[in-house]
């Protein structure tokens, strides 16, 4: 299944990005590299749905894909030269 999830990453001084999510605050994770912490999302967010799902709670309303076969909506940070 596929979810949409707001994420915010943030530059650390020491290099790297900690990611957090507004929509779901329980989601933290980092990574060195952009990529890395989408893999790293991954992670944080099946960790996040395990303890809504124990503590009973529903995630936020549409967080889940309609259509997981139909269009995804993207944003991307892209470097102009």
């Amino acid at each position: 299944m596929m979810a949409r999830i707001p994420l915010i990453l943030e530059p650390q001084p020491e290099g790297g990005y900690t990611v957090t999510s507004p929509l779901l605050p329980e989601l933290i994770t980092e990574g060195d590299t952009i990529p890395e912490c989408l893999v790293n999302v991954e992670d944080a967010f099946a960790a996040v749905v395990e303890i809504y799902e124990d503590r009973g709670r529903p995630l936020p309303d549409g967080i889940y894909a309609d259509d997981p076969n139909g269009p995804v909506s993207v944003e991307a940070l892209v470097s102009i030269r």
